[in-house]
């Protein structure tokens, strides 16, 4: 079948302005094809390109703000190359950092920073043994690969600012703590300790994979804090130092953590 010669520069046309309009597609206009992606969250006032974008602010799917975003996404992502820059600030929560897709449905983050306030996030409702955290919580990562949510590779570092456990009784304060996260093989590493000045001293390790977690710690306060020592009662009895030795474990490989670590 031969095209007429008149519909060629027609067509030509039209292919040029389907490119230029996908080159420079408003991010409003490709919001509803995002929704589905965004779990529930909602973006307002949203300007710019789908490339090159920003969200004056973001709710919860209960109408609660959280923030603004901003996005910058390789136009690569047209050929299935997902490349992402991007930055969300909200009062209780940040989060800045450059984002790829990975095969095997693993995705890669670099040079990660966030932050959250424990305190504004906390949620009343969840009762936890040993208190529920406040304070600011800042984490700084410089790579990271996840797969369905867990970390298989990661090194970063995290600080607890104005670090405290809320009781019933009482607040807890513990000071300013910080250490570091390591995740190899799907064995995510934690370990802390405080920043020498505060009113708990304190080091600690955590090992923990989908199958399994152990905590090891060492806490010890600094001076007569009556909040601060029926905390540290309920993790357990001090020796004759004062120092409150923690060891707990569980999962069904427990074990073969620590032994996987000492390897």
């Amino acid at each position: 079948m031969k095209i007429p010669r008149k519909i060629l520069p027609v067509a030509a046309v039209l292919l040029l302005l389907a490119a230029a309009l996908l080159w420079w597609l408003p991010a409003r206009w490709a919001l509803p094809l995002l929704q589905p992606s965004l779990h529930g969250l909602r973006l307002q006032q949203v300007g710019g390109t789908l490339w090159d974008g920003r969200a004056e602010q973001v709710q919860t799917p209960a109408g609660r703000a959280l923030g603004r975003l901003q996005w910058q996404l390789s136009r690569r992502a047209l050929f299935g190359q997902v490349d992402l820059q991007v930055d969300f600030d909200g009062p209780s929560f940040g989060l800045r950092g450059h984002m790829r897709k990975l095969p095997a449905n693993q995705v890669e983050w670099n040079d990660l920073q966030a932050h959250a306030d424990l305190t504004a996030l906390a949620d009343p409702r969840i009762r936890l043994p040993w208190g529920q955290p406040r304070g600011e919580l800042a984490l700084d990562a410089r790579h990271a690969v996840l797969q369905a949510g867990w970390p298989l590779a990661l090194q970063a570092d995290w600080r607890w600012r104005q670090a405290a456990m809320h009781m019933k009784s009482g607040d807890a304060a513990l000071g300013n703590l910080h250490g570091t996260l390591a995740a190899q093989g799907g064995v995510i590493h934690a370990q802390w300790q405080d920043d020498g000045q505060g009113p708990l001293r304190t080091t600690g390790d955590l090992q923990l994979s989908p199958l399994g977690w152990r905590l090891g710690a060492e806490l010890q306060a600094r001076q007569d804090d009556p909040a601060l020592s029926r905390w540290l009662a309920m993790l357990g009895k001090p020796d004759a130092g004062g120092t409150v030795h923690v060891e707990r474990k569980g999962g069904l490989a427990a074990s073969s953590i620590m032994g996987k670590n000492a390897r």
